[in-house]
């Protein structure tokens, strides 16, 4: 065989030209480690040395093997503590590749040609398992700094002010984010040419980017908070028999039929507590204490649904659900004057990036609680006036699915940041202590006592040494409800004091 008949080592590879190709025998080829140190000169972009060859099929399998191994593992460093690996979330990016491929193959012309623009560095490259491996292996270096960089921040390994800073991530997805189509471009001319083929490859690699960060941002390592828990210990244990099924289904019964009605030509505050995480006591406490709260501070006695998992409460407590959630969303609507009358709702559970709020109550099967499922059973019940507060991890990415012009919203972070105070050993977590247990028992202001409380929440996370940044609590205020709650808080600065079961005491 001479050089004008090498032909490639997989279907669809044309014919290299002579004058395009080095002149090889057909038993030659490069060894697998030629190609991972093309492919990371690729990365730093620096000409491939590869004219003329192509990957056999059992080295494009090895280094896709080796490259997925790294990106899956690699982000486990971003996480301190016990981690869980979830294989649908990490699969669902591959949709990316499929279409990198097809494009390459639509877009790489079907023999090398002279054009000067494209050989001014060397011959122009071909074939698309050549494009495949030397694009995959290019991804390692952006991979790994990025991971070092998450690493050493969320370890404390570097440390300072600007590294706590919410901008500072974005900085590095942008950065990263540019490298990684940098290099992408790169190739595409390589092999492609200045042609407007190649212009629609790099447009269409652009808009993949963007449609994963919008819609396929979540994360396939998180927090494994169910390792935290001891495996034994003495807590009590959800029995999911007969009997506490019927004993849940009277209890729902007894619970709506005790919430009070709406008072005509009086402004009531209703609320609804939500905390689906079992696992932890904090939950517990905290959902407990802001029952109260709403009834002793804001004339909600009788008019407040508590949604708890919890070993113990299967008997005393409606289960923390999804569809109990919007069940209960329907009751209150149904109770309550929609139009004139406040919801307040509070959430309070482990935070995920992908901004579910995490659920747990074994053997009881229970699903995350997403801010959109929040949003339209709201919008669905048709209830005006809310006041929202969310507390969890990450909790700031609920904000723009939550707020309108009759909302007041606000959490415990920000979206990039975790909260505080939702390990086994806490009290409280440190947004429902400082806003619900301390400020709220000052002022009747939701917004006066977020100011407030704000500063306390940030003191006591350094004291405590929180090493991954300020956790930066959130709040929106629709332009509408602000005048509401301002009357309010009038005529509840009016009231006597109340006792924790929502009876007036006398002054």
């Amino acid at each position: 065989m001479n050089e004008h008949q090498i032909q490639s080592t997989l279907p669809g590879i044309p014919e290299i030209p002579a004058s395009h190709s080095q002149t090889f025998d057909s038993s030659s080829y490069l060894p697998a480690t030629r190609w991972l140190g093309e492919g990371l000169r690729t990365a730093f972009f620096l000409f491939p040395r590869v004219a003329g060859r192509a990957p056999v099929p059992w080295q494009v399998f090895i280094i896709a093997l080796v490259v997925f191994t790294i990106e899956a593992t690699a982000p486990r460093v971003e996480i301190v503590g016990p981690a869980r690996f979830d294989l649908q979330v990490w699969l669902s990016g591959w949709w990316s590749l499929a279409i990198f491929i097809g494009l390459a193959w639509w877009a790489f012309p079907a023999q090398a040609t002279q054009d000067v623009s494209a050989t001014r560095t060397g011959p122009r490259l071909t074939g698309v398992a050549t494009c495949f491996v030397l694009w995959l292996v290019a991804s390692l270096p952006n991979t790994l700094v990025y991971e070092a960089l998450m690493a050493a921040i969320v370890h404390g390994w570097i440390t300072g002010k600007v590294f706590s800073a919410p901008w500072l991530y974005w900085v590095f997805y942008l950065v990263f984010t540019a490298w990684s189509l940098g290099v992408s471009f790169f190739l595409i001319v390589r092999f492609a040419g200045w042609t407007w083929r190649a212009a629609v490859f790099a447009l269409a690699l652009i808009a993949t980017t963007g449609l994963t960060t919008w819609q396929f941002d979540a994360r396939a390592w998180e927090r494994d908070y169910a390792r935290n828990a001891s495996a034994e210990d003495d807590k009590p244990k959800l029995r999911l028999t007969q009997q506490t099924m019927e004993e849940q289904q009277a209890l729902w019964q007894s619970t709506v039929a005790a919430i009070a009605p709406e008072r005509p030509g009086v402004a009531d505050v209703y609320g609804l507590v939500f905390a689906p995480y079992a696992s932890e006591d904090v939950f517990l406490r905290e959902s407990t204490m802001v029952s109260r709260v709403l009834a002793e501070r804001f004339d909600a006695g009788g008019r407040v649904i508590h949604l708890l998992n919890h070993g113990s409460s299967a008997k005393t407590h409606p289960w923390a659900t999804t569809l109990n959630l919007q069940r209960a969303i329907e009751a209150l609507a149904q109770r309550m004057d929609k139009d004139n009358d406040v919801l307040v709702v509070y959430l309070t559970s482990h935070g995920a990036r992908d901004f579910k709020l995490a659920a747990s109550h074994w053997p009881l099967e229970v699903e995350p609680l997403s801010p959109t499922e929040l949003r339209e059973a709201l919008d669905k019940a048709g209830i005006r006036h809310r006041v929202i507060a969310v507390s969890a991890c990450y909790s700031g990415g609920w904000i723009d699915a939550l707020a309108g012009d009759t909302t007041l919203v606000m959490t415990a972070a920000d979206a990039t940041h975790t909260s505080y105070g939702c390990g086994r050993l806490s009290e409280l977590t440190f947004f429902g202590r400082a806003m619900f247990d301390e400020q709220l028992r000052k002022t009747h202001s939701f917004e006066q006592a977020f100011a407030r409380a704000v500063p306390l929440i940030q003191q006591r996370e350094i004291d405590a040494g929180k090493d991954d940044g300020f956790s930066n609590p959130q709040i929106r205020v629709g332009a509408n409800i602000g005048p509401v709650l301002r009357v309010l808080e009038q005529r509840l600065a009016a009231l006597p004091p109340t006792d924790p079961s929502g009876s007036k005491t006398r002054p």
